[in-house]
């Protein structure tokens, strides 16, 4: 099932003919409206007429997220005013948001991107889709909304928060589509059991799960305790929101990114340098139809790599794996690269361990510590002090022997970690205060 199969289903030659010709448009349109690009292209001796093959496109700098705040508000809109009909801006947690405009096409292909990631998750237009992303400046919930109206199925615009009246929404309304973060999911499902509600009674059947990253031993305890197909999206708001890139739900091997409207890169995140294929680093995206914000090798700063391989399901758009974190979310623990994800993986594999932890980053004697903070089973937790110990130092040993890193494990009791209607919490750099 396709929503657009003759864009989605394109040969290779054909894609990258599309690609070009709308890159040196998009050239054209911000060499000429944004003074920013014809700074940074005229600073670096490059300009629009130096792209004449894809190849082409790493001769020009990159877009940064402190370029678009610097810029704020307006200043790297590519359309006036008056042609904007809709504000984003994300929930950046230092200096100022980063601000995103569309014009009335732009919000018509961000439906049309969303309607296909539905279709491609195994959506369809007799589903009823229960939306428990965030509405507001936040591009989740509305961009959900709008793909699922394109797409022609029912949306319920829950919103995040008020989790009991969620469950009993999906349960009244028979809800076949969940749309959360993924660590959101899970709390739903805890809440339920704690009323004596099993999540597995509901008529969900695919849940599209985005906007962190999560592993795939998290994909296995999501689809166990809500009885469905988890999906990851991704998306980001400089970019458009949800609906760049997303699994199919006959592979799950890798996110479709729909390089129709994006060009993909993996680069170094140090060097800057571009990657080889099936190489892991940083994800940077060019826009090639955006009207109201067009970003020219914006650095994203998640970490992935891509796969051009054919897939199962008959896509031809590039593929990039599951996000391992960010660049600028990455641990640094005495020398060794961690990433909350990869500890997740670990968490969730062992027995007796819930998917609720917390990472306590401190210095000390200008060493680093890691403590690893994990709800247990609470049977569990009533055990004798010598198996949690023992739980304790095997948690302690797999980490060491999987990431190559020391850590302090501290076993708490189930709902001791504070929970997330949104992005979950999983870390605490208290090297940064």
């Amino acid at each position: 099932m396709y929503f657009n199969e003759e864009f989605e289903t394109l040969p290779r030659p054909a894609l990258e003919a599309v690609q070009l010709k709308r890159l040196q448009a998009t050239l054209e349109r911000v060499y000429a409206n944004v003074p920013f690009y014809k700074q940074t292209f005229d600073k670096a001796g490059v300009g629009p007429c130096n792209v004449n093959t894809l190849d082409d496109l790493q001769k020009l700098p990159f877009t940064t997220k402190q370029d678009m705040r610097n810029s704020y508000p307006y200043g790297l809109f590519a359309a006036p005013m008056e042609e904007i009909v809709r504000i984003h801006a994300s929930s950046g947690t230092t200096g100022k948001p980063t601000v995103v405009g569309y014009t009335a096409r732009d919000i018509d292909m961000w439906a049309e991107l969303m309607a296909r990631s539905f279709v491609s998750a195994g959506a369809h237009k007799g589903d009823i889709i229960h939306n428990a992303y965030g509405y507001g400046l936040f591009t989740g919930g509305l961009g959900a909304h709008y793909g699922a109206e394109r797409l022609g199925a029912s949306v319920i615009p829950m919103s995040g928060g008020n989790t009991k009246k969620q469950i009993m929404i999906m349960q009244d309304f028979g809800s076949t589509v969940l749309t959360c973060t993924p660590s959101y999911s899970l709390f739903m499902a805890e809440a339920a059991l704690e009323d004596g509600f099993d999540f597995r009674k509901l008529k969900l059947r695919v849940g599209i799960f985005g906007a962190e990253p999560w592993s795939e031993a998290m994909r296995g305890e999501i689809e166990e305790k809500l009885n469905l197909a988890a999906i990851d999206i991704y998306g980001l708001s400089e970019i458009m929101g949800p609906g760049v890139a997303i699994e199919c739900i006959q592979a799950k091997q890798g996110l479709h990114i729909w390089e129709d409207h994006f060009i993909p890169e993996i680069i170094d995140p140090v060097t800057g340098q571009r990657l080889a294929e099936g190489e892991r680093g940083e994800l940077v995206i060019t826009t090639i139809t955006k009207q109201g914000i067009p970003l020219i090798r914006y650095r994203t700063r998640d970490i992935t790599s891509i796969t051009y391989e054919p897939c199962i399901c008959g896509r031809t758009h590039a593929r990039i794996t599951r996000m391992s974190g960010r660049s600028d979310d990455m641990l640094i623990i005495r020398g060794v690269n961690v990433f909350p994800s990869q500890i997740e993986s670990i968490l969730v594999g062992i027995e007796g361990v819930e998917p609720h932890y917390l990472l306590i980053v401190e210095r000390q004697d200008n060493l680093d510590t890691l403590e690893v903070q994990v709800e247990v089973d609470e049977r569990l937790f009533s055990d004798e002090i010598k198996v949690l110990q023992s739980l304790s130092r095997h948690i302690e040993k797999e980490i060491k022997d999987m990431l190559g890193v020391t850590c302090r494990v501290k076993l708490v009791e189930p709902r001791t970690i504070q929970r997330s209607e949104g992005k979950a919490q999983r870390v605490v750099d208290n090297r940064k205060l």
